[in-house]
């Protein structure tokens, strides 16, 4: 499905993603109408689905970070999409992941402090639906956070 340029072009993205197309393409040694047609098809294809802007939680305010795994109570009807429905509309709730096994949800959540995370945690967290266990993991330190991949 890809070539060894689709990859080129793919790899220059995931390295710098605020590159120009002509930039890319100078990158790449392509012309830009090229690179277009190229970045054009790769969206097309659902490879490639957006550039988005990566902030810095910590830069602006939120110093706690915490990781939620949430076991829910499966034996009501709509338990799943109840809590996710209302786990949406929690705005310090930045990432939300499902699983299957024991945990079934894990909801990431960024607070400015610890009394901004104990408020976020009474007031918000468990009011949600359909809850039957949840550890809180905080998190200490960010090792590594990379979604680029070996293309």
């Amino acid at each position: 499905m890809l070539d060894d340029l689709d990859r080129r072009l793919l790899r220059q993205m995931q390295a710098a993603p605020t590159l120009t197309v002509p930039e890319l393409a100078e990158l790449c040694d392509l012309t830009a109408g090229k690179a277009g047609r190229r970045l054009d098809r790769l969206r097309e294809l659902g490879i490639l689905i957006g550039q988005e802007a990566v902030i810095d939680w910590r830069a602006l305010g939120y110093a706690v970070a915490v990781s939620l795994r949430i076991t829910l109570d499966k034996t009501a009807p709509r338990a799943f999409d109840d809590f996710l429905e209302q786990a949406r509309d929690v705005p310090e709730v930045i990432e939300i992941q499902t699983f299957l096994g024991r945990v079934d949800v894990r909801l990431h959540i960024v607070a400015r402090d610890l009394g901004h995370w104990q408020q976020i945690y009474r007031d918000r967290v468990l009011t949600l639906p359909h809850i039957a266990e949840i550890e809180a993991l905080m998190t200490v330190a960010t090792i590594k956070s990379d979604e680029a991949l070996p293309i």
